[in-house]
């Protein structure tokens, strides 16, 4: 592939996490106060990067390659569809089911990558990860592997929170599925599936009906500040529920099991979908809302600040805009592009706040299938970096 850099890369050493954490000074401060969301980092990771010496991956993927050959001889590091802060500077990063069926996904290993941006070069360096394994058989249905390695066709996985003990919350879209994996990806206990919510996926395993639709399980997981609670945001309206409106449900980690509290999330258009949901506070949340545009099709890709309170009692998240992420300003032509950066990719599902006036945005590229940056190019994986003109106001304990 002669357009985009067919990268293979091993874990880095001191000096490629010093460069990344040099990089990472563009969202640390220093500028002035902006008056509206203003870029103030870009870098990116090939499309064509795969974790060495893995696996094959990608036989059954199908369709407009955009140039790749399948299968690759390697696991591919893309798909980034939710994205938790480390101390060190570096990100674990969440990449999700495969080529986007349950179908085509069986040779694609469910993985959290290890990721450091460095903004000063407009790169991001691949330090580790891990794949996620069952080797304990908390999961009571047979697997695509004997050796219990999960793959794209056992779980949708999309959403993740990093709990204080190092071990991973993740949700799936499949089940819809809550999942606790210890620090070194191992299911620590059975899947704990949503009462009255089944996606077609269980509902083909199991035989109860489905009530939402395929991939609309949880693509957005918070953690609360305290580490008691996770919210899961379903991507889909669940059957007979009003179009458009999605469920975000309360979970006790302590009980290790739903509260039964549940709150209504709105869409601006019943066609759109989110991205992903994090934490600001006890109360508020940062979501994702998208349309399903690429490129010159992609209108409506926004961030907003969601509250649970209700201020407005009419029974939905209060919504306040955040940032148009077709229309952020870029006075210093960040990444080459002009004044007005847009993030124009079909799908955007990673947020996390840097600081209180500093956010980082990525997309999730659909490798090697989405092409809404340059079209007939496979999409990179962009990471983008905020700064807002309003303090967040976030709760301290997401902040460190």
């Amino acid at each position: 592939m002669g357009k985009i850099a067919n990268r293979t890369l091993a874990g880095a050493g001191a000096l490629v996490l010093a460069v990344a954490l040099a990089g990472t000074a563009s969202y640390a401060g220093g500028h002035p106060k902006v008056t509206a969301p203003t870029l103030t980092g870009w870098a990116s990771l090939p499309a064509g990067t795969f974790v060495p010496g893995s696996e094959p991956s990608g036989a059954l993927a199908t369709g407009d390659l955009h140039g790749f050959t399948t299968p690759f001889a390697d696991q591919p590091v893309q798909g980034f569809s939710g994205i938790v802060k480390n101390r060190d500077g570096t990100f674990d990063v969440l990449s999700d089911n495969g080529y986007g069926t349950q179908a085509n996904s069986a040779d694609f290993l469910l993985r959290v990558q290890r990721l450091a941006p460095a903004f000063a070069t407009g790169t991001v360096d691949v330090v580790g990860g891990l794949n996620l394994t069952d080797p304990n058989k908390q999961v009571p249905w047979k697997l695509t592997r004997e050796d219990r390695v999960l793959t794209g066709a056992d779980f949708d996985v999309e959403s993740i929170v990093k709990a204080a003990d190092g071990t991973f919350w993740i949700g799936d879209e499949f089940g819809p599925f809550l999942l606790h994996f210890d620090r070194a990806g191992r299911l620590l206990s059975a899947p704990i599936p949503l009462d009255g919510v089944v996606a077609p996926e269980t509902a083909a395993r199991t035989g109860v009906p489905a009530t939402t639709n395929s991939s609309k399980g949880y693509e957005g997981l918070a953690g609360s500040p305290d580490g008691r609670y996770l919210y899961g945001l379903l991507e889909g309206t669940v059957n007979g529920d009003t179009p458009g409106r999605l469920r975000l449900n309360e979970f006790d980690t302590r009980a290790r099991k739903y509260t039964g509290k549940r709150y209504a999330y709105q869409l601006e258009a019943t066609s759109n979908a989110i991205g992903d949901a994090i934490a600001v506070d006890r109360d508020r949340f940062l979501i994702i809302e998208r349309d399903g545009g690429q490129g010159a099709t992609a209108k409506f890709k926004r961030l907003y600040l969601a509250d649970k309170r209700d201020r407005d009692h009419d029974g939905l998240l209060d919504k306040t805009l955040l940032v148009d992420l077709m229309n952020i300003a870029n006075p210093r032509r960040l990444g080459g592009f002009g004044t007005t950066f847009t993030f124009p990719f079909q799908t955007i599902e990673d947020v996390v706040i840097l600081d209180d006036t500093h956010l980082a945005v990525l997309n999730d590229n659909n490798f090697p299938f989405s092409s809404g940056r340059t079209e007939g190019q496979a999409d990179n994986n962009e990471w983008i970096t905020i700064e807002l003109p309003e303090r967040l106001r976030a709760d301290r304990n997401l902040l460190r």
